[in-house]
């Protein structure tokens, strides 16, 4: 699904997970609405970890994350901070094939933060991702102002439609376009 020649490198997970962009991308105060306790949730792209550790406190220790990457040393970040905090139980890590996720649990709920827009096949991945939401799952897209145009956006949205998500909310979150859909 995710082509290694369009992805963000590795490295900028150090840069980009720290106190700054916590304060700007508060991961509980953008998802805390969406996700409970004993959930399954989907962290696609995961990165360096920053929401999907946030994600593992708040489905609590009946819940888990599975945390989606393409690249190993992102994913190797991850379980570092699983334990550091204590969240191995909670946090399962999946390296994304090139041309699928590979995975087939159920989600209640999925997350593309700054992501999609390094998808070569965006219809598939949504479809591919429509395909894992529970019924009444939800999923919030959301990409970068700066990285992302408006009609670029627009196409994202059109082609979640024809995955067969429904849109239901434009949450406000800062520098970025996003939509919160559901199956």
């Amino acid at each position: 699904m995710i082509d290694s020649l369009h992805i963000c490198p590795w490295w900028l997970g150090w840069i980009l997970d720290n106190p700054i962009r916590r304060l700007i991308h508060n991961p509980e105060e953008i998802l805390g609405g969406y996700i409970e306790k004993g959930q399954t949730v989907l962290d696609m792209g995961c990165g360096s970890g920053t929401f999907t550790v946030a994600m593992a406190k708040m489905v609590g220790e009946n819940g888990r994350v599975i945390a989606v990457d393409v690249q190993d040393e992102m994913l190797q970040m991850v379980r570092k901070k699983a334990a550091k905090e204590g969240l191995q139980s909670r946090i399962i890590t999946h390296k994304s094939g090139s041309n699928c996720i590979g995975i087939s649990d159920k989600v209640d709920f999925a997350l593309a933060f700054y992501m999609v827009h390094e998808v070569p096949d965006v219809k598939a991945f949504l479809k591919e991702i429509a395909g894992l939401l529970k019924p009444n799952g939800k999923l919030l897209i959301v990409e970068p102002r700066i990285h992302v145009s408006a009609s670029s956006f627009k196409k994202t949205l059109e082609a979640a439609k024809l995955a067969g998500l429904q849109s239901i909310s434009e949450p406000k979150i800062r520098f970025s376009h996003s939509m919160l859909f559901s199956t």
